[in-house]
């Protein structure tokens, strides 16, 4: 497996054309190249924010291999890759200069590209504290009974409201974005559809987000319950939402991320009829010197 056999294109038709057929082959473990792929090409620069996305498909004899995808500040993420294709890329990005913040995939890939990364660069990797477990729906169990309450979809007069929901979510999980009316259209929460379980009273208790159906597959994203309603329900009732709601959209198959370290949510999504998929890691990158801030292109 050569560098060059890597190919890499700044527009993301251009990837979807040489890559689609292969990332919707096995939907699952391609799920964050076919959402970025889809955002970026959707929404164009407001995706991202500043910069340029990298996507990048691995061919040989026209027969398609592997995938990533860079975006601005975001690092690198990976399609499942053997050592030896994840050696081939690190060498082909170091190659043209990239300096990578991070990388994200499965965890055999991202490990196996973290130490192909170091060879290349001299980067030092450290694995991130927050582990993922990926999952997909089997057979739908809704709990029995459910909590008191509905769930209602959320629509555009609800704005607002959405945007405090995920903005909550945001800083419950540390993520470093802002999430406010004026950022949300350049935000990954802009594009999804939203559910809140209201109790009888009409009070929002808990969300849940769905992404777009994309080569038939939905991915649950986001469910946040605030701390001091948990333990009642809610997160199940409303995740049971939208995942019929998924299926009855036509997806194929629903997938979902937990934390490994929330043994309360890996619990209840699997009561609920999702099954393991794959792990995935993330592993940050420093080198040692110090103009070598990566860059965001």
């Amino acid at each position: 497996m050569l560098p060059d056999d890597w190919h890499l294109t700044e527009d993301a038709d251009d990837f979807l054309a040489r890559a689609g057929d292969f990332l919707r082959s096995r939907p699952g473990p391609h799920v964050m190249q076919l959402t970025w792929a889809e955002r970026v090409r959707t929404r164009g620069a407001d995706a991202v924010g500043a910069g340029v996305p990298v996507f990048g498909v691995l061919e040989r004899a026209g027969e398609v291999h592997g995938t990533f995808y860079r975006l601005p500040a975001r690092g690198v993420g990976l399609s499942p890759l053997t050592p030896a294709q994840a050696d081939a890329l690190a060498a082909r990005l170091a190659a043209l200069g990239h300096l990578l913040p991070s990388v994200s995939a499965d965890h055999a890939t991202a490990t196996a590209f973290a130490e192909a990364w170091r060879r290349h660069t001299g980067a030092a990797a450290s694995l991130r504290d927050t582990r993922l477990r990926l999952y997909r729906l089997g057979t739908l169990t809704p709990p029995e009974p459910p909590p008191p309450g509905r769930g209602r979809v959320l629509g555009d007069d609800d704005l607002e409201q959405v945007v405090h929901w995920c903005g909550a979510f945001a800083r419950a999980v540390g993520e470093d974005v802002t999430v406010d009316a004026a950022s949300w259209p350049r935000t990954r929460y802009a594009d999804k559809r939203y559910t809140l379980w209201e109790t009888p009273d009409g009070t929002g208790v808990s969300i849940a987000g769905l992404n777009p159906l994309i080569g038939g597959q939905i991915q649950v994203d986001i469910v946040y319950t605030p701390p001091h309603l948990r333990g009642r329900g809610y997160a199940a009732a409303v995740t049971a939402e939208v995942s019929r709601a998924a299926l009855a959209a036509g997806a194929r198959d629903v997938v979902l991320f937990a934390d490994l370290a929330n043994p309360t949510s890996n619990a209840l999504y699997q009561r609920l009829g999702y099954r393991p998929l794959t792990d995935w890691a993330a592993y940050d990158f420093t080198y040692g010197h110090a103009d070598a801030a990566p860059d965001t292109r």
